[in-house]
């Protein structure tokens, strides 16, 4: 029975409901987390870099640093070094928050660790900021009350 009010979408029909031609894909959102990362140790990335920690050609990235940077997300001269622009800095900490806060929730509760990244990356870009706060919050109070910890855990075992 259908209620009048709920209306279903496929995974898909909800990402066109809220498609913005200036919104990140999960791809793009995938680039800046990692370039994100490699800025935490040098203020840039090198493209061969970033090839090799998301297991994809040289010119793949090259071809998405440049759409990234027509959206002023990064800054990037050919063969030269990818860093961040202010906006791509705040989005890409945010990006990495997200990750992490997704990977703790799944070990809360009890995704196996060799399924752990693919769980993370699969789900962490169809969740808005308000999701992955709620989120945040919940593990804050595990982290809070360990009891809490304890009780999940006994029903896990049953």
């Amino acid at each position: 029975m259908k209620d009048e009010k709920t209306q279903f979408y496929t995974a898909r029909g909800y990402e066109l409901l809220e498609k913005d031609s200036s919104q990140l894909t999960p791809s793009m959102e995938d680039y800046l987390e990692m370039t994100y990362r490699f800025t935490l140790d040098k203020p840039y990335t090198r493209i061969s870099d970033l090839a090799a920690a998301l297991n994809v050609q040289p010119p793949s990235v090259t071809s998405m640093i440049k759409k990234l940077a027509e959206m002023d997300w990064v800054t990037y001269e050919k063969y030269g070094l990818v860093v961040l622009t202010a906006k791509g800095c705040e989005m890409g900490a945010y990006l990495l928050e997200r990750h992490t806060v997704i990977e703790e929730f799944l070990k809360l509760i009890g995704v196996k660790a060799d399924m752990l990244l693919e769980q993370t990356e699969k789900i962490e870009h169809y969740l808005n900021c308000e999701t992955v706060q709620s989120i945040k919050n919940l593990l804050q109070l595990f982290e809070q009350q360990p009891d809490l910890r304890k009780e999940l855990q006994k029903v896990k075992d049953f």
